[in-house]
């Protein structure tokens, strides 16, 4: 079940991403004059905004690529994850020294916080996820393999005391 949330996820995060790109990319001017708190950010610049939607189409591609290739889905996900991390810290810092008034917090919780928040979360689950090696996480594995070789060494030493 929390797999499938997961991966839901991620899939709606990668066409979020993608779409808005996609709108960056094609009509820049209509983007800037449509999302809200854009305009306050500074002159509309063609060259600026069509840029930005490459880091969006490679977050898209990396949000929906990871939801498809297990293996690599952390690596995908952490790394599209960053920026978004990296873009909602920056926003956060426009209104901690006066750029931006507190009321641009909820403006931009829904396109700014919330998908690094959910990247966040995502990417801790791909990290914890035993299905990513296809075994038990690399901790209890190791935890479980000492053990056993334990075991192990003392029944072949209690044998071989034994025997002799």
């Amino acid at each position: 079940m929390l797999k499938s949330v997961c991966l839901g996820l991620a899939v709606m995060l990668g066409v979020a991403a993608g779409a808005n790109g996609l709108f960056m990319l094609m009509s820049p001017e209509t983007w800037y004059f449509t999302v809200p708190g854009v305009t306050s950010s500074g002159p509309f610049n063609q060259h600026f905004v069509r840029d930005i939607s490459l880091i969006f189409l490679l977050v898209a591609a990396g949000f929906l690529l990871g939801a498809a290739r297990p293996g690599l889905r952390s690596k995908l996900w952490a790394a599209a994850t960053t920026w978004l991390t990296g873009h909602a810290l920056f926003h956060l810092w426009q209104v901690a020294v006066g750029m931006d008034p507190v009321s641009a917090i909820p403006r931009d919780f829904p396109a700014v916080l919330l998908p690094a928040l959910i990247g966040l979360g995502l990417t801790w689950w791909a990290l914890a996820s035993p299905s990513r090696i296809g075994q038990r996480p690399a901790s209890r594995a190791r935890a479980s393999s000492g053990s056993e070789s334990v075991e192990a060494r003392t029944s072949s030493a209690t044998a071989s005391r034994t025997t002799t």
